[in-house]
């Protein structure tokens, strides 16, 4: 379905202001405590992550006053967590907006029951759902009013572990313009109608049905999954996941909050959490370090030779250098999108080439200096093998202005091998404040280096150059969504020697092994649209490089590519906006 400018500019957003009965989010919270004391586990998790239970009055006032404060707020400061303890709650509409999630607090999602809806629709932007962002719902059952729930949602919006017992709706009323998304580990009784939802990745679920497909639908591990069919329609379709294992989620154990680590799975199908008490380990609060906004790098890097893992509460924190993460098992969990801004050209978050770290549930956002990198896993030249406990990075959103001036030149670096990249929205803004092509300069996006990597769920956009470069052998993509970058200002800006065009995804020449499922690339070049591509991606001829289910599409004509990879692929044209496809390459 063709659509028009996905992400116009943007005036900047101004969040609503807060209403007297809420507290207002700070980033001059309290002062960090002096670095030599020990520091304690556990605590409060702060103003604004709310708790509810069946008995709290006036349930839906509250949720009102934090969607009215957060529904168009798209580069605002705001941050909020919904927690919803175990139990039956009734008659409740939770729209969710910028910022802000959900989630139950039980074991399973069926401890946590709401007879109402969890509802993302796009009123605030005319009907267009394709800047619903950084929202997410997450281990709770819904039993929808009218028997289907509505979630229209782009990037940076999961829906995980969930239970809806009745049908869903990806699609905004009207069934306007939608761009998205992201569904893991859930359980949907009925049918799910993406409508005009573009491309989408489900993993590790089971539905009742699912209606239409747009450009790019892809299955892993999904009971009730269509058919493989691509390009016609476009369902790609793999039975199980190579390797997954579920996002870290709070919860409640009577009244001791625990964080549940889930275990990894093999060729996995269908939730983790269909057949009783889901496997894995337990950590119990005290052994976090509670985070609040305010709290410096110095502080957070002396809590973790302590031993204890991270929990970043709602909001906003400023760090002067890297957060280092030495110690395997490590988990650093944020609640309500907190968000992580790399001040005087710093990297955000360094992890050391250890087994089992858990990064997941926050944004990681770029400072007016220039970063070389936002986000390490593994030091340059990182060998070790991970494979029986690898890094997972879930959840976990990269951005490079929007919300003001931001910079960096590679964004993501992954240089453990085993690595788990599960959903992730690392983008280059393309509207909002401190946009240009030099203004939020990024040349790369994602960059891998190590050895048998597996991201699913790939989300990247509108960088300089390589969108996705992968180094590493024996690498795995299923799902990728691009964009590649609307501003460039002409031909010669992107032009990569004698190719015209970055590629979205390039494999390096010396790589023998790799595969990847259901990829698109989209062009938008819309200062100059004569800009040509020769391709959206780009790998060597080599009988262990293998793809399966391409697309590239030009928006509307603004710009077009001459091949789908390589030099294979027909090339797209005029200003239609129709796929154009490779079933399998070489």
């Amino acid at each position: 379905m063709p659509k028009p400018s996905r992400r116009r500019v943007l005036a900047a957003m101004a969040a609503a202001l807060p209403a007297a009965s809420l507290p207002v989010l700070s980033s001059q919270a309290s002062a960090a405590p002096a670095a030599a004391a020990a520091l304690p586990g556990g605590g409060d998790l702060g103003p604004n992550v709310l708790v509810f239970d069946p008995a709290t009055p006036d349930i839906q006032g509250k949720l009102d006053e934090i969607f009215k404060r957060q529904e168009s707020a798209q580069f605002g400061n705001g941050r909020y967590a919904l927690l919803f303890k175990p139990g039956t709650y009734h008659g409740l509409n939770a729209q969710i907006g910028f910022y802000t999630a959900i989630a139950g607090l039980g074991l399973s999602p069926d401890d946590t029951t709401i007879n109402g809806d969890v509802t993302v629709d796009a009123g605030w932007f005319n009907g267009n759902a394709t800047q619903n962002f950084w929202r997410s719902a997450e281990n709770l059952a819904l039993r929808p009013v009218n028997g289907t729930n509505r979630w229209a949602v782009a990037q940076a919006a999961p829906f995980r572990r969930m239970h809806v017992k009745g049908g869903l709706n990806l699609a905004p009323d009207g069934y306007g313009w939608a761009s998205g998304g992201y569904i893991a580990d859930s359980r949907i009784d009925g049918t799910v109608s993406p409508y005009s939802q573009q491309q989408w990745y489900t993993r590790d679920s089971s539905v009742g049905g699912w209606n239409n497909a747009v450009w790019n639908m892809v299955f892993s591990g999904v009971e009730g999954a269509p058919a493989q069919s691509f390009p016609n329609p476009p369902y790609t379709t793999l039975d199980t996941t190579p390797v997954s294992r579920e996002k870290p989620f709070l919860y409640l154990d009577g009244a001791d909050y625990k964080v549940f680590l889930p275990e990894k799975r093999t060729n996995a199908r269908g939730t983790t959490w269909g057949n009783g008490t889901p496997r894995g380990a337990s950590l119990p609060l005290g052994q976090f370090y509670v985070a609040k906004p305010g709290i410096d790098a110095a502080t957070l890097n002396a809590a973790l030779p302590q031993g204890l893992n991270l929990l970043l509460t709602p909001g906003i924190y400023h760090v002067d250098r890297a957060i280092e993460v030495q110690r395997a098992n490590t988990v650093v969990l944020g609640l309500g999108f907190a968000t992580i801004v790399p001040d005087n050209g710093v990297t955000a978050l360094k992890v050391a080439d250890v087994d089992g770290v858990r990064l997941a549930g926050f944004l990681i956002d770029a400072g007016p200096v220039n970063s070389a990198t936002l986000l390490e896993v593994g030091p340059e030249g990182s060998s070790d093998s991970h494979a029986a406990n690898p890094t997972t990075v879930q959840d976990v959103f990269l951005r490079i202005g929007g919300a003001g001036p931001g910079k960096a030149t590679t964004s993501m670096v992954i240089n453990s091998n085993h690595t788990i990249v599960d959903h992730t929205w690392v983008w280059r803004a393309d509207h909002g404040d401190g946009v240009g092509w030099e203004t939020n300069r990024a040349d790369y996006g994602v960059r891998v280096n190590g050895d048998d990597v597996l991201a699913t769920g790939l989300f990247v956009e509108h960088f300089n150059k390589y969108d996705v470069e992968w180094r590493g052998e024996r690498g795995r993509t299923v799902f990728f969504q691009n964009e590649k970058a609307y501003d460039a200002p002409d031909q010669a800006a992107v032009q990569n020697g004698n190719i015209k065009g970055y590629a979205a995804y390039k494999i390096a020449d010396k790589v023998t092994t790799h595969e990847g499922w259901g990829l698109g690339s989209y062009c938008f070049y819309n200062v100059d649209p004569t800009i040509r591509q020769d391709h959206g991606f780009e790998a060597p001829n080599k009988p262990g490089v293998k793809f399966h289910d391409l697309l590239v599409v030009s928006l509307g004509g603004k710009g077009q590519y001459e091949h789908v990879i390589n030099g294979i692929g027909a090339p797209t044209t005029g200003t239609s906006t129709v796929p154009s496809t490779v079933v399998s390459y070489p």
